[in-house]
């Protein structure tokens, strides 16, 4: 690197989200041309969840996915969502993204709908997948803190949990029909270091909910819901599809909590239907 470039380089910058501008080719699935859907990703899952709907819609639309800190070689913590919503902020600057459809399941959805209220002038619409806007109870903090306990200081995730984690996750049927699929992410949590884990559970956990303030988030707004959703139940994204003022649901038979990966054709043509209503 020549010192003109090097002098580009914001040392005091977050390197957190230094990586996302300056690394972002290492970091970004970017597929296709057209309008831009941006899909952020789960606690325990990656960028790579989103493959199914990638492949589908880079036919009509620029579909990127990203993997979030805890994914990368910067998931020490602490951050926080308002972190992770910054970082959202530097990979669409660093794409040259003016606005987007942004997607964003479970913990994903969290950072989605917190970037809504900071930089709603960068959205034209909101996905929630099997996600929500409102705070976890004290009981649900409690237990997800023992989770955070449980991976902390590990080698790697440990293998028990790991499996406990796709039993909540996954619905029964994808047990019974799609073993291969659960048993996929449960061989990838597995090697994840604990700390990375732990790190990311709480940059979520005990964060307020922002429901009372989605009036201000005025944008179509689409929540897809696994109907068989353990982990955030259904009753949830309806009330934060009830608080958004273009919102609507569509709930997936038969899907657990990835509903995109359970069932990615019914996803896929709720997405492209939401899309092309957006861009008509």
């Amino acid at each position: 690197m020549n010192s003109e470039e090097s002098a580009s380089i914001d040392s005091e910058e977050n390197p957190g989200a230094a990586m996302y501008r300056y690394r972002t080719d290492t970091l970004v699935d970017d597929r296709g041309e057209g309008p831009v859907l941006l899909c952020l990703h789960g606690t325990l899952m990656d960028r790579t969840m989103f493959d199914p709907q990638a492949a589908a819609l880079a036919d009509e639309y620029r579909v990127v996915s990203y993997d979030l800190r805890a994914r990368t070689d910067r998931w020490q913590g602490p951050y926080d969502l308002d972190d992770l919503v910054e970082d959202c902020r530097v990979v669409l600057d660093a794409l040259d993204v003016d606005s987007c459809v942004l997607a964003g399941m479970s913990m994903g959805g969290f950072v989605a709908v917190r970037f809504a209220l900071a930089h709603l002038d960068r959205l034209d619409g909101l996905v929630l997948v099997d996600s929500m806007a409102e705070a976890y109870t004290e009981e649900e903090r409690a237990e997800y803190g023992g989770l955070a306990e449980g991976a902390r200081g590990a080698d790697r995730m440990p293998l028990e949990m790991a499996e406990m984690s796709a039993d909540l996750m996954f619905s029964e049927r994808a047990h019974a029909e799609q073993a291969d699929l659960v048993q996929h992410w449960v061989d990838r949590w597995h090697t994840y270091p604990g700390d990375a884990v732990a790190a990311e559970i709480e940059s979520w956990r005990t964060e307020p909910g922002v429901l009372d303030e989605l009036d201000a988030v005025d944008v179509p707004a689409l929540a897809i819901h696994g109907e068989e959703d353990q982990s955030i139940p259904p009753e949830r994204a309806r009330r934060t599809v009830d608080a958004l003022p273009q919102g609507r649901m569509e709930l997936v038979p038969g899907a657990g909590h990835p509903s995109n990966l359970e069932r990615p054709e019914e996803v896929t043509a709720h997405l492209r239907d939401f899309l092309a209503e957006v861009y008509e």
